[in-house]
Parts: C-alpha cells; sequence; structure tokens
C-alpha cells in the first residue's frame, strides 16, 4: 500500500507519517492528507514518476527531507525464503538480519525478520524516535519473513523490532535475533555492522586447516572465561584486543594446542557464563565490538594457536527482549512447556521440528566457523537435547514412537555436524553428552551423531571420585582407574577438568585432594601425570594449571598472586612441561583413539596402588609409572618391551615443580620376562607421584 504504486493510468504515491503537518514531493508538490488520519497521498498522471524524496513537515514548520523507503522493491529472493522455510538455510544470516547496502543507488540498511504470527513489525530507533507506527515493514507472501530497507541508515546505528502480534495484541520490543552486533548490557538494542570491515591476516592457517589431521595430533585445550581470567586493576573487562596481547603468549608459554572461549554470543546476566546467550550471531559486547574479537582469533591463528567456541543450541532464556515468544506465540520454542521448558535452568528449549528455527541454529553454527574463523565448536548440554525426560521424571512427552528420545534433536545434529564439516573442513564439533548414548561421535552415514569427539564424563567422575578418597582406601576403588580403558575406544574422547568442576560447592581441584597440603598438591601433580599420558585429547580450566586452591568466582580475575609461591609455580611449570612432552613425542598423542596407541602393563597392583603402562606411536614407546599413595616404593621392577637405558623424561616429584626430588633417573632394562614383556627394569617411585621414561636411542 505505502510508496509508489500504478493505479488508473497513473501512479498514486502513499505516505504514512505520524506526527506530521504536510507532505511534499521532492518538486514541491503536496500529498494531501487522506481525512483525518495520518496518511498522505497523491494522485499522478501517466508518464510522470514521482522521485522516492519526500519532505515531512512537522508541526513547528520544519522541513526534513527523506527517501520514501517504500518506493524499493523488495531484495529478497523466493529461494532464500523457500530455503529457510525448508530448515536447510545454512547461510540465512546473509538473508535475515540489518544489512547495508546499496539499492538504486542509495546508500542504506536492509531489515528482515522472521515473525509470521505478528500483525505487524515495524524497525524501531532514535531514527524514529522509537516510534512504530512510523516504519511498519513488508511480509513477503506466507513466508512469514518482514522486509524493509531504510535509506540514510548506516553502520552503528542502534534499533530492535516492535511486534504486534496477532494473538491477543501484545505489543513486543525484540532484540533482531540475526543482530550481529547489541549494547552492552543492560541496555539490549542491536547494532548495525558492518561484516566487511575486517581484514584477516590468518590465510596460512586456513588454507591449512581443511588439511589438518585433527585425530592423530596433539589437542591440549585451555579453557577460557574471558571476564575472569584477567582484569583491569579497577576491576574492569578486558577487551578482545588486551585479551591478544596477555592471553595468547601466555598459551603460548604454557604450550597449550587451542584456547576454548566459554559462550562469548551475547547474553544479559554475567552469572550465566554466557550459558544464557541472546546474541546467536552476535559476540559479547562486553569485551568491545565484533572485529576485536576477530582480531583475537586472528592473532591466534597467527600465533599457532586454535580457537573453539562453546556454543549453545539446547535452550535460550527468557528475557522479554530475546527469542522467548518471539511474535507472541512460542515460535522458537516448543509450544507445550512438558517439551519447551527447562525447569532445572529456567529456559526454553528450541523447537527442532521447525524448520525456520533449524535454518538459525545451523546458521549460527556456520556463521561462527565461517564468519570468525573459529576452528570448532564444543556444543553444550547434548544429553539435555537428546531424552526428553531430561530432569523431568516421568512428566514429558514421549516421541511418536512412545520412547524418551527427542527423535527431531538427533536429526538436527546429526545435520548440524554432517553441515559444519562438509562446509568448514578441518573444523571440530565437541559434545558435552554425558550419558550412554552410542556412537556420539562416529559418522552420520555410520548411525552416529557425527561429533568429532565427546567429552569423557565418566573417566572424569570416576577420576576425581577416586582422588579424593584418602590414599589408605585406594586399594579398594582401583577399578575407577582402570574400567575407563574398558570403553575408551568407543567414541573419540576428550578428558576434561572443565569449569563445572570447580563451580557449585564441588570445591578447587587442589581442594578436593585429601591430605596436608603437600599431600594435596603432590596429588594433583600426580592427576596431571595421569591425564595427561592417558588417551584421549586434553582439556583444563583456567586456574588448574597453577593449582588454584578456591573455587571459581567469576566476578574477579584469577588468583595470579599465587605465583609469587613455588609451590604455584611449580604447579604450572608441571602443566608446562606435560604440554610439551605430549607434543613433542607421537606415542603421547598419535593413537589417542585408537587401541594400538596404548598397553597396560600392570594394571592390577591394586594392593600398592600402582598403575603401569605404555604409550606407542611412531615406533616409539614412553612407559609411564604412577604411584597413587604417599608411600615411597623402593626398588619396584616395572616389564618393559626392549632393551637399553631408560631415561625419566619428567618425575612429578621434581623439585622443580615443587616436589621432593624422590625417583630414579634413569633404569637400566635387563633380559627376563615380567609383566609379560621381554625385559624390565626397577625403579624407585616417589609418593604420589607419576614418571614417564622413554627408551635412550
Amino acid at each position: 500500500m505505502l510508496g509508489s504504486h500504478p493505479r488508473a493510468g497513473g501512479t498514486v504515491v502513499t505516505a504514512y507519517l505520524p506526527a506530521t503537518a504536510a507532505v511534499e514531493l521532492a518538486d514541491g508538490r503536496a500529498l494531501p492528507r487522506v481525512g483525518q488520519t495520518d496518511f498522505f497521498e497523491l494522485q499522478c498522471p501517466a508518464g510522470v514518476e514521482p522521485h522516492p524524496r519526500l519532505v515531512r513537515i512537522d508541526s513547528a514548520g520544519n522541513r526534513h527531507a527523506f527517501i520514501d523507503p517504500y518506493s524499493f522493491a523488495p531484495t529478497l529472493s523466493p529461494a532464500d525464503l523457500a530455503m529457510l522455510a525448508s530448515g536447510g538455510h545454512v547461510e540465512a544470516w546473509r538473508m535475515l538480519g540489518a544489512h547495508p547496502a546499496r539499492i538504486d543507488g542509495i546508500d542504506g540498511v536492509r531489515f528482515a525478520v522472521w515473525a509470521p504470527n505478528a500483525e505487524r513489525v515495524s524497525v524501531v530507533g532514535p531514527f524514529c524516535d522509537w516510534d512504530g507506527r512510523r516504519l511498519p515493514m513488508r511480509v513477503l507472501g506466507g513466508s512469514g519473513v518482514w522486509e524493509l530497507f531504510l535509506p540514510g541508515l548506516a553502520v552503528g546505528e542502534i534499533y530492535k523490532f516492535e511486534i504486534a502480534s496477532r494473538h491477543g495484541g501484545a505489543l513486543l520490543l525484540k532484540t533482531d535475533p540475526y543482530a550481529r552486533a547489541m549494547e552492552m548490557r543492560p541496555a539490549t538494542a542491536s547494532i548495525v555492522t558492518d561484516p566487511a570491515s575486517y581484514t584477516w591476516q590468518d590465510g596460512a592457517w586456513m588454507t591449512a586447516r581443511p588439511t589438518h589431521d585433527w585425530l592423530h595430533s596433539p589437542a591440549s585445550i585451555y579453557e577460557v572465561h574471558p571476564g575472569s581470567w584477567q582484569r583491569h586493576e579497577g576491576g574492569g573487562f578486558l577487551g578482545y584486543r588486551e585479551m591478544a596481547a596477555q592471553l595468547i603468549p601466555y598459551v603460548q608459554r604454557m604450550g597449550f594446542t587451542h584456547i576454548e572461549l566459554l559462550p562469548v554470543s551475547e547474553h544479559p546476566l554475567d552469572d550465566s557464563w554466557g550459558y544464557q546467550t541472546t546474541g546467536y550471531f552476535a559476540p559479547t559486547s562486553r569485551f568491545g565490538p565484533p572485529d576485536d574479537l576477530k582480531y583475537f582469533i586472528d592473532c591466534c591463528h597467527q600465533a599457532g594457536i586454535g580457537v573453539l567456541l562453546d556454543w549453545v543450541p539446547a535452550h535460550f532464556p527468557r528475557d522479554a527482549h530475546g527469542l522467548a515468544r518471539f511474535d507472541g506465540t512460542a515460535l522458537y520454542e516448543y509450544e507445550d512447556p512438558r517439551k519447551g521448558e527447562h525447569q532445572d535452568w529456567g529456559t526454553y528449549i528450541f523447537n527442532y521440528e521447525r524448520h525456520e528455527v533449524k535454518s538459525f541454529l545451523l546458521a549460527s553454527a556456520c556463521y561462527w566457523l565461517e564468519e570468525y574463523h573459529f576452528d570448532g565448536l564444543r556444543v553444550d548440554a547434548v544429553a539435555s537435547m537428546l531424552y526428553l525426560d531430561f530432569a523431568r521424571g516421568t512428566n514429558f512427552v514421549p516421541n511418536r514412537h512412545g520412547g524418551r528420545e527427542n527423535l527431531e534433536a538427533v536429526e538436527f545434529l546429526r545435520t548440524l555436524n554432517a553441515v559444519t564439516h562438509s562446509r568448514t573442513p578441518g573444523t571440530i564439533t565437541m559434545a558435552e553428552e554425558s550419558t550412554d548414548w552410542p556412537m556420539v561421535s562416529r559418522p552420520t552415514d555410520a548411525g552416529g551423531l557425527g561429533f568429532s569427539m565427546k567429552w569423557n564424563m565418566g573417566w572424569m567422575h570416576d577420576t576425581l571420585d577416586y582422588f579424593k578418597r584418602d590414599p589408605v582406601h585406594r586399594r579398594f576403588h582401583h577399578n575407577e582407574l582402570t574400567f575407563g580403558m574398558m570403553y575408551a575406544y568407543t567414541e573419540n574422547f576428550i578428558l576434561p577438568l572443565s569449569h563445572d568442576e570447580v563451580v557449585h560447592l564441588k570445591r578447587s581441584l587442589l581442594g578436593r585432594m585429601p591430605g596436608d597440603r603437600w599431600q594435596q598438591l603432590a596429588n594433583l601433580r600426580l592427576l596431571y601425570a595421569y591425564m595427561w599420558t592417558l588417551p584421549g585429547k586434553k582439556l583444563l580450566f583456567m586456574g588448574g594449571e597453577f593449582a588454584h586452591p578456591w573455587e571459581w568466582d567469576f566476578h574477579v580475575a584469577l588468583p595470579w598472586f599465587l605465583l609469587e609461591h613455588a609451590e604455584h609455580r611449580g604447579m604450572q611449570h608441571l602443566v608446562a612441561d606435560l604440554n610439551r612432552l605430549y607434543r613433542e613425542h607421537p606415542a603421547l598423542h598419535r593413537h589417542d583413539f585408537e587401541p594400538e596407541g596404548f598397553q597396560w602393563i600392570d594394571c592390577n597392583d591394586r594392593e600398592q596402588s600402582v598403575l603401569t603402562y605404555l604409550r606407542r606411536g611412531d615406533g616409539r614407546a614412553v612407559v609411564i609409572v604412577l604411584n597413587f599413595t604417599p608411600e615411597p616404593r623402593r626398588q619396584y621392577r616395572i616389564g618393559v618391551p626392549a632393551p637399553g637405558r631408560y631415561r625419566v623424561l619428567l618425575n612429578s616429584d621434581s623439585g622443580h615443580y615443587g616436589g621432593a626430588n624422590l625417583g630414579s633417573a634413569f633404569a637400566d632394562a635387563t633380559p627376563g620376562a615380567w609383566h609379560q614383556q621381554p625385559y624390565s627394569i626397577v625403579l624407585d617411585l616417589p609418593p604420589l607421584a607419576g614418571q614417564l621414561l622413554a627408551r635412550e636411542e
């Protein structure tokens, strides 16, 4: 109706302008007011094409020239609309949201939003005094997509969508689901950005990424909450660029191969740590604008460090400005609260049956990998997606077969992994999945979910349960250490000691350890030696590398002052050396997911609480010896596969790490079968310590 339209042998120009005294065309012809309404309309004769420039005259007689936004034809193609509705528009961010554009030689911003149950949708912002009557959008057929091009707007403009629902007449003020940037909380407006404003310098990394053999390469992940890794003296956040200057050199010194960021997608509540996301395409403004995050990732790649993103497709918060009841109806979430609400978390669950929601989530995943060059996604709360009865007991809606599996979520996850792996080869997806769901990290064409890797939550729980026990009782729980190898190759496992293990009254890793402070530190050093030598990639939450003694507090920076004390510096040195050995010795990483990389020497010495095993790779082996009691084991004999001198590569009881410097430096192998090996060595085992040995060439 609005804009210029052919009618009765000519063209009619119609404008809707509240709080306006008069309207003129650019040539001075007035548009008469229609009755007592805020509509203005002029019939132009045939052959006279009206210019899209109008002049609005306000009640004070001030003249405001502008380009009529309704003089531009829709720009979204039927193919785009069809792909969105099919559930397969994996580049939906290029279609929906706010996009700077030049149309018919005029610069402005094109807005588009999906709101199928809206009676009206308007773009609002300072440019229209937040008046939803002024810039109503046009709906494109039955697609549920609303679009409008606003001439004269530019990058940096803030905006929202005002939605009048046709169900109950609610008037809603919503953030753009596809916004690429948002205001700093507590403000919630979306911000127009220029996606092409950053020039990447990581070409070598991106060229090599598609052929990277992540299966057989070392992966030691440093999990970081950007808001509390470090802060300014006054308590303010570091920006993305400041993190690049401080975090990257630290990670290099520590030898980690990857940084995993807790969710940096926009979120309203600091206490959620990012896990209650409102901006699925917008980096949080807490740490700077979007280009600064790109700069951080760019610098990581140039330094040889991969960057992983914690991504949350399982649920979203109820905040009124976000996705919740977006057009007055359960649009992004399931309608039935038994299926659509996480009662434990107070959040909504995505409706994986709805095609446009699948397009939204698939596009979000691809967006971070393609536009921001993230090297992988850690997918949060996968178990809550897979099971309809998750945290519900018997109060759940069964699937069409009467079961508890969320079949549409399963299909979504398979599609997610197939799409991301095909579009961005070399990137990885990691599932935080805490149940025994089969084949999580197996290909979709073989019936798996298609993830690259899965967090080994069973190993984590068994290991921490074991380590919290007084060593005098550990011989009765020896199987908690060995059971994990019974299923170690059923998935591609990551061994995680994550943020979840140092919050909610669980205490810090150091605080879980029994005994006096010396024994606590020795136990933690032993835990790290055990973790870094087992099959599986590694993940450690920030602070664990220097024995953070307290639960993590996201309100403040890590207690870096502890490094003034030798015991904490020693732990830091140990983790750095474990990372170095893990990278340098193929035996410790080449076959993390394959049984030929591991062999027990003796897993049955429960009476002395000692474990011995081999790691193999590229024709060489590393011998691992772990003593889980505070008793030194003198002249302990261990079977080895070959003759020669075995030199200790690392002893977690070294004084360099804060230990007592007990233990052997080397041992010579002697013939004679022991532990089903043709040779043996004799070592003095230090208390609560691990040793890594390799045969000298």
